[in-house]
């Protein structure tokens, strides 16, 4: 005799499964599936191993959040083409889901790598990083910008994007270093937004990947003015070629209470 054409009873079919036998018990209340038999003297329910299928996919069903009512829809119109056009919009689903996902993995080992600095940083220190290639978001400003209008202009690109959450995104400030060699230590051009899941697209600022000067500040906007002296003395003195744009973001945010503990970042690419 074939072993798969024997009955199994609640509990095997249940333990089967890794479902609670209650589960079947409810199943079969509400109609949604029921045993292939019912033993007529005592009532208990046994079931096919053959069932199995059938309860799996109800139990895929249900992880993916579909609803009983809908679930209980498809089973009574079962067909291969109403099965795909569910996968298809759950697999659609998921993969929103995955994206998502990733963007806060991302989010989270970039906080990760920013506490991390904060932990090992000197912050007197100026040293020579390398740094991969990254796309942002930009948004153009100048010094008649207001802070009301920055926020506007950020959070209209948030929007856009559909970024959903500050949190998934991180945030900075870049000055030209042709405007840092003049002396204008304040002329900042663009504000940027880097989206974790963003991929490189038309009329995105792609900043170069390659050897960075890194260099922090700690305090108050004012003195960020000695510190860009500082990071150019000391190129000058190196024999480093600085280019394109100075990228200020702060590192420690989410841990700073007061504004004189505020740390920025400043990155700088250098010439061959």
């Amino acid at each position: 005799m074939n072993e798969k054409s024997r009955l199994l009873t609640i509990g095997q079919f249940a333990a089967l499964h890794g479902i609670n036998k209650k589960t079947l018990m409810w199943y079969d209340e509400i109609g949604l599936f029921r045993p292939v038999a019912v033993n007529p003297e005592n009532g208990y329910r046994c079931y096919s191993y053959h069932q199995s299928p059938v309860l799996e996919t109800i139990l895929l069903l249900r992880e993916l959040d579909v609803s009983l009512t809908d679930i209980q829809n498809f089973m009574k119109n079962r067909s291969a083409k109403s099965m795909n056009s569910l996968l298809e919009e759950k697999i659609e689903a998921l993969d929103l889901q995955i994206m998502h996902l990733q963007a806060v993995r991302k989010t989270l080992c970039g906080y990760r790598q920013d506490m991390h600095t904060l932990l090992t940083m000197d912050l007197g220190e100026i040293s020579i990083v390398e740094k991969e290639e990254r796309c942002l978001v930009t948004v153009e400003i100048d010094e008649n910008t207001t802070f009301e209008k920055e926020v506007e202009l950020v959070t209209a690109e948030t929007a856009r994007y559909q970024l959903g959450r500050l949190h998934h995104a991180s945030y900075g400030s870049m000055i030209p270093v042709s405007s840092l060699q003049k002396g204008n230590f304040n002329d900042y051009t663009r504000l940027f937004i880097e989206i974790p899941f963003l991929k490189q697209a038309k009329g995105l600022h792609m900043q170069p990947g390659g050897k960075y000067l890194r260099a922090f500040h700690k305090g108050d906007w004012a003195g960020l003015t000695l510190r860009y002296q500082e990071i150019l003395d000391y190129a000058c003195q190196q024999g480093l070629t600085l280019l394109g744009y100075s990228y200020e973001k702060g590192i420690n945010e989410t841990v700073a209470e007061r504004m004189e503990d505020y740390i920025v970042q400043i990155e700088i690419l250098l010439g061959d």
